[in-house]
Formats: structure tokens, sequence, C-alpha cells
């Protein structure tokens, strides 16, 4: 099975959780950008924890399905269709071979997850089928997706008789009913942080600043990192720094006084101070946010952050058990 790339977007990438475990030689660890919507799309699908999903940056491509796939998305509305018929967000659908997925105006966020039950066929390299493109490792030759490639799709797992019955005639269906949909993340303008390692190294206008004033996405932002633009955050004293480790979500501060949160593609070690650092849940509101748009950052503690994410963590176990209890009932019915 597999599908083909008609047009490529602007930037669509296989990603997975990271490459883990290699950072000490200076390999970083990548993987999906927001986190969230790339393991609801796997839960979803019934796939397993880690499956590889095709992210999918500011505009869509134009895909063909060779052959009929239970698929899903999950993230930024793209406006997606399939033909006139526009698709669901946070749904398993069927779609028949031969359907053709595009995409067109941005409605809201920046990136998007396509999944595909059973994965994506590509080899994994140092444990993970994340494309890091700098390096030319992983996903798909290392590379973002263009004109002309064929992806493959593990033929394990594609429709049952049964889901295939469903479709019938149509170009898509919902496999699920609405109450086995994902939940969406969060929205919110404040961003969750606990104070950084330097956070007692800036003066104390700029640790207020910070934790009260309003940031703009910067234009630069990446993958690797989201830089801000607002108030300068000032040190107390010039000093230097010995490079030290970081973090997806690290914060950090340049001599411009502009803060860079670090996100998934960021580099391994790094110099600057940093003053504060996102809380895990929120992450993926960064990577969901658009050039321009605004912030804000609330400071929690620790125990908080980590109350959030355990509750996250609970409500994706959920939402798997749920889908598990879903298609065993199906397979006693067939």
């Amino acid at each position: 099975m597999s599908l083909e790339i008609l047009k490529p977007g602007a930037l669509s990438l296989l990603q997975d959780s990271g490459r883990y475990g290699w950072q000490r030689y200076g390999v970083v660890v990548g993987g999906a950008m927001d986190e969230w919507s790339h393991r609801c799309a796997n839960a979803l699908l019934g796939n397993e924890a880690d499956e590889a999903t095709l992210e999918i940056t500011l505009m869509g491509p134009s895909l063909r399905f060779t052959q009929p796939q239970v698929i899903v998305l999950c993230g930024a509305d793209m406006s997606a269709r399939i033909g006139e018929q526009a698709l669901p967000l946070n749904r398993a659908l069927v779609v028949r071979a031969g359907a053709q997925l595009d995409f067109g105006k941005r409605v809201s966020g920046m990136r998007v997850y396509l999944g595909v039950r059973g994965g994506f066929a590509v080899p994994s390299v140092m444990g993970s089928r994340s494309t890091y493109v700098r390096a030319a490792i992983g996903g798909l030759n290392g590379r973002a997706l263009k004109k002309g490639d064929v992806l493959p799709v593990s033929d394990a797992n594609g429709p049952t008789a049964s889901e295939r019955a469903l479709l019938g005639d149509r170009d898509f269906v919902e496999l699920h009913s609405p109450a086995l949909a994902a939940p969406a993340a969060e929205l919110r303008q404040r961003v969750r942080m606990i104070a950084g390692q330097q956070w007692g190294l800036f003066t104390e206008a700029a640790q207020a600043a910070f934790a009260q004033a309003e940031f703009q996405v910067s234009p630069q932002s990446d993958r690797m990192g989201i830089r801000l633009k607002g108030p300068v955050l000032e040190r107390r004293h010039a000093f230097e720094m010995i490079s030290e480790g970081v973090a997806f979500g690290t914060v950090q501060v340049p001599p411009d006084g502009q803060p860079i949160v670090l996100m998934a593609d960021r580099q391994t070690t790094g110099g600057y101070p940093k003053i504060a650092c996102v809380a895990s849940v929120d992450l993926p509101l960064l990577a969901q946010r658009w050039p321009g748009e605004s912030i804000r950052f609330e400071m929690v503690t620790i125990e908080e952050a980590q109350h959030l994410y355990l509750a996250r963590e609970r409500a994706l176990d959920q939402l798997r058990e749920v889908i598990r209890a879903h298609n065993v009932q199906q397979k006693v019915k067939a």
C-alpha cells in the first residue's frame, strides 16, 4: 500500500516521538512538534504509540490513496477535503482507493498530523522514523516530501471487510461514533512555565516582564525554536556560561534579550541563560502558534506542571482504552 504525493505542501515530514539516546553524540531528538496531536492520531487508529505520522506545516499537500485506508487528521484545521466534502478532525475515517486528499485555507493552527492505520513503512534510523532534515536522516530519504514521491504504508492493517462494507461507494466514512473522537488540545493564550536554572540571574524587571508581558511569535521561528518578540529581558550583570544540556521547552535568552523556546529540532546543548522551561502540557500550544500571534506566560510550580502532565496522560490512556474496547466489539460482531 502507498500514498502518491501529487503536491508536497510547504513542509510535510514523517515524525514520531523522536530519536532518544543519542544526544551525547550531538544527535538531536527531533520528533513531532505537537506531540499531543501526533499521539492522539495513533490512539484513534489503534496503532502502536510511536508509529510515525505525517506532520503537515503551513500549507497541506495533495495525496492519492492507492488502496483503501483508515486515516485520521489531528491538530490544525487546514480545510482538509476529499472532493468537495470536508474531512472532520480527530475522527478515524475509512477512505476509498483512488481518493484524493487536498487541503485548502488554514482556519486555525500551524500543523496537522495525518496518521494511517498500521503506520508508514519507512526504515528506522537510530531507533526513530523521525525526519531530521539538517542531517538528512529518517523519514523518507531524510527529507520533506516532494512531488512524485510514493510514501509506503504498512499493508498489515488496512480496512476490514466490515469497514469496507461500511464505506460502500462513498469517498470516505467516519469509522467511530462522535463519542470516540480525540479531545482537542486546550485553547489558551497563556503558556504555563516553571522558572529556569538561571531565573535569578535576570533583573526583577525582566522577571516581571517575562511573567506578565505579551510576546509575539516571530516569522523566524522553525522546528528548532520559537523566537519571540517582546520586552528586552536584561541580565543583572554580564557573564559567560559553559554550554549545558537543553530540553524541549527550554526558554533561552540570547544577548539581544529576546527569548527563544527550544522545540523538537533543538540543539543538544546551549550556552545562553535559561529563564524558564515551558510545561510539557503546553508545548502543543506553542507548536500550533502562527507567526504574529501573541502569547503570555504563566508561572506554575514544578508540582503543578507534573499534575497537568499526568492528567493529560490519563486522558490519552482513557482514549486508547475506549478505542481498544470498541475494536474488540467490532471483531466479535464480525
